[in-house]
């Protein structure tokens, strides 16, 4: 009985990561055994085996991929990226709540890329982030949707709007209403720079604050039973850049900029 495609590709680690190799470009045997570390005797039956299935080919010394095969390659890494993702922090993304998410963000969670989960400790549980306020005043552009607003926050904004940073800031009505309210002197005083720009969110988004910079995005997410854990992402790969730019473009579409300080009266 012939083996399945499926069967050829992912009940053999050998043969995945061979797929993946050559889904850069040809090599021939010995490039193929230093870059994944086989020898000739165990990777030989894994490369007949996906020559039966006209996956790779060969030519002379050299190995590529067929058409089918770079098909099937390309298709696999997406399905990769995601699930090292989720893998790496299963009970963490197995108990968000991803509502706020637009569904075609969602299905590419894989671009986040290399995060790090910040989970604070229990003594410094409601202070923000080390990892977020020590690297905030070190980014030229600024761009924030808050619904959960920390009481340094303003202060911490503040500081970066006077030091040169773009500031663009969404935020939900409740939480206009609390700057106004409990924040006004700091928050008249950043209404008035030049540099800083404000965004009320017709719609308040299930999320507690995501933020992009020219250099790292920080993500915060309620849990399932939509509370706030503390516990964050933060990515300094490009293209979570890009899909936090994109997630930006998406809540900005359902946003009024306030423009004048009576907006905010």
């Amino acid at each position: 009985m012939k083996t399945s495609l499926v069967n050829t590709v992912w009940h053999s680690e050998k043969r995945k990561n061979l797929l993946l190799l050559l889904s850069e470009g040809e090599r021939d045997l010995e490039q193929i055994k230093k870059s994944l570390n086989v020898t000739t005797r165990s990777i030989m039956p894994q490369i007949k085996t996906l020559k039966n299935q006209n996956l790779i080919a060969q030519e002379h010394e050299n190995f590529s991929l067929t058409s089918i095969g770079n098909i099937i390659a390309k298709n696999m890494l997406p399905f990769l990226e995601t699930s090292r993702i989720v893998e790496e922090n299963k009970d963490f993304w197995a108990s968000r709540n991803f509502d706020a998410i637009p569904q075609h963000l969602f299905s590419r969670i894989k671009d986040l890329g290399h995060y790090f989960l910040i989970e604070p400790d229990i003594n410094h549980m409601f202070e923000l982030p080390r990892e977020f306020v020590d690297n905030i005043p070190k980014s030229e552009s600024i761009i924030t949707f808050i619904s959960y607003l920390h009481p340094m926050f303003l202060s911490l904004y503040l500081k970066a709007a006077e030091s040169g940073s773009d500031i663009s800031l969404f935020v939900s009505e409740a939480v206009l209403k609390k700057m106004k309210k409990e924040y006004f002197e700091q928050f008249s005083d950043l209404t008035k720079m030049k540099n800083a720009t404000i965004f009320l969110c017709k719609e308040n988004p299930k999320i507690p604050m995501i933020t992009m910079t020219n250099w790292f995005c920080y993500i915060c997410l309620f849990n399932e039973e939509e509370r706030y854990d503390h516990r964050d992402v933060i990515s300094f790969d490009d293209s979570s850049l890009k899909w936090c730019d994109e997630l930006f473009d998406y809540y900005r579409t359902n946003s009024e900029e306030l423009c004048q300080i009576t907006d905010f009266e």
